[in-house]
């Protein structure tokens, strides 16, 4: 771990064009559309082996690569290659009456360490996200995906040879040691700048229990999709429908349904009835049983607090927007909620008090990703509240500096 550490401090030192960048990311990219076939038997491998394991059905989901998933993968690495350059960029300047000329002028964090459960597209989107900003990364996936993570960060690797840069921008922990996690967060504070956890409450919370080096992340997603006394029946049906049920496992999926009191009665059984029939099971308070004529379970307190990553929500009827902010900033987890209504000032009010890092409007919660941004992928959703908030991607994996010219002045 140390020897790797020391690999991802010297090739800091170099400093790599974009023209140079952008050719490596085309490269990676032809090389996955080349080795497509290799790619999908190193990921059986590790399906397999998550079977055996008795991997949950939404891990395993997360975990199967097939030919439209290596597609995407490659698409998002050629908008990362098309996207601006985040770095030496000039971000601010101004001149003072003391003669000063000062520029804020981006530049890389450093070396980022990134650990990660399942999802293998994340070894790609980080890796190129990472090396497009000029950082150095040290991968550390789950070994329920370690071949398939494996190939992929190889074939960087051979992008970066191919275009003679240091391959140890891209280094992947090719182990299945869980004690190499802990040495990651308490023992390379000298090597690394930030950590980035990407998976599910466990992972993360012991990143944030152990951890000495900054982190950029989210605990849990609990979204939350609020329908307005001022909604539309139709919006709302194909909203909350897709804000819960188009992938039930990301972490920008709805978790708990919010309803204005004075729309329960025409709104529930339409909406709620979609979701039921899309496989989704209900827990919902004593208002909503008095109207909805499809099954209900009975809601306790821990489900306010339940981010599920299934086929299941939680429904509760409130009083006006201010309730419903109320129990979001209570229950929620500052990743993503919206409000569906035609009224433009509540709408308003809702996305300026809502703490949440993302506040929709009149959207569905699955847009809370980096890709859908324009950001060309993201390597995580952070919830902090200082930044960077929300899918991290290109523009966020940066710092700053201070470059300041005069003629000669000296200070009094």
């Amino acid at each position: 771990m140390n020897l790797i550490g020391v690999k991802a401090r010297k090739a800091c030192e170099n400093k790599i064009s974009s023209k140079v960048k952008n050719k490596v990311l085309e490269d990676y990219a032809k090389l996955i559309n080349k080795q497509k076939k290799f790619i999908i038997n190193q990921n059986l491998k590790d399906i397999n082996f998550a079977k055996k394991k008795g991997l949950k059905e939404n891990l395993i989901k997360r975990l199967h690569l097939n030919e439209d998933k290596l597609n995407g993968i490659v698409s998002s690495i050629l908008k990362i290659a098309k996207l601006k350059d985040p770095i030496d960029n000039i971000l601010e300047k101004w001149k003072r009456p003391n003669g000063l000329n000062i520029s804020r002028v981006s530049i890389p964090i450093g070396v980022i360490g990134v650990i990660y459960e399942s999802r293998p597209n994340v070894t790609s989107d980080v890796a190129s996200l990472c090396f497009k900003s000029g950082n150095v990364v040290i991968l550390k996936g789950g070994s329920e995906a370690i071949n398939s993570n494996k190939a992929l960060a190889k074939l960087f690797r051979k992008a970066l040879k191919k275009n003679k840069v240091d391959e140890n921008f891209i280094q992947f922990i090719d182990s299945k040691q869980r004690k190499l996690v802990d040495i990651m967060l308490s023992k390379m504070k000298k090597y690394v700048d930030v950590i980035i956890p990407r998976g599910g409450k466990n992972l993360v919370r012991k990143v944030l229990d152990l951890s000495k080096v900054p982190i950029i992340g989210h605990l849990e997603g609990l979204c939350h999709t609020y329908i307005d006394k001022d909604a539309k029946l139709k919006m709302a049906k194909e909203v909350v429908f897709n804000a819960k049920l188009r992938n039930t496992s990301i972490c920008g999926a709805t978790e708990t349904i919010l309803m204005h009191k004075n729309i329960v009665k025409k709104f529930c059984t339409p909406v709620l009835q979609k979701l039921e029939k899309g496989g989704c099971k209900i827990y919902g308070d004593k208002t909503l049983k008095r109207y909805f004529k499809g099954k209900l379970y009975l809601v306790k307190e821990k489900d306010w607090k339940t981010e599920y990553l299934s086929s299941t929500v939680s429904v509760k009827i409130v009083k006006n927007s201010t309730e419903a902010i109320k129990h979001i900033n209570k229950y929620g987890t500052m990743h993503t909620d919206s409000i569906i209504t035609k009224n433009k000032k509540t709408a308003k009010y809702f996305l300026k008090n809502v703490k949440s890092s993302i506040a929709m409007h009149n959207t569905s919660t699955q847009f809370a990703d980096g890709g859908e941004f324009g950001f060309g992928g993201e390597v995580g959703i952070s919830t902090n509240t200082l930044p960077p908030r929300g899918p991290v991607g290109l523009n966020q994996l940066v710092s700053y500096k201070y470059e300041i010219t005069s003629k000669g002045k000296i200070r009094n």
